[in-house]
């Protein structure tokens, strides 16, 4: 019997973002988003894990190489994220409240096209020790 499996990997970036809706007020802006909507930005040491999960493949043994799994989050996550200003340097973020729910969305899809259809994805996406996302919930 076929039993499905995962694997996690899991990976850390630092990053600034502002918090902020152009369409509302500064005090509304203010009020809602507090110290993250600071317009000198503030940042963030994220914690990462991608769990990727599926059925193993018999010729292999593996359910995705983790190699590979590895180099697709450096080029499409860690390398456009690391040591950036969310709101300024990453293009999805130029339209987009870069809130954690949302960082971990785009990363979700930045990586989902990368990955065989055949296999799900989850993002855990750590804002801080205690406040975190997952995508898709």
């Amino acid at each position: 019997m076929k039993q499905k499996v995962a694997v996690y990997r899991k990976e850390h970036f630092n990053a600034a973002h502002r918090l902020n809706n152009p369409n509302w007020s500064d005090h509304r802006n203010k009020s809602v988003f507090g110290k993250c909507n600071n317009p000198n930005y503030h940042g963030h040491n994220y914690d990462l894990i991608v769990k990727v999960s599926g059925f193993v493949d018999k010729e292999t043994g593996y359910l995705m190489d983790m190699k590979i799994l590895s180099d697709l989050i450096k080029e499409k996550i860690l390398d456009r994220f690391d040591h950036m200003n969310l709101n300024l340097d990453v293009e999805e973020f130029k339209a987009l409240n870069p809130t954690a729910e949302n960082i971990a969305m785009v990363i979700y899809d930045n990586l989902r096209t990368e990955i065989s259809p055949d296999l799900d994805l989850k993002i855990t996406l750590f804002e801080t020790e205690r406040n975190y996302v997952e995508y898709p919930a």
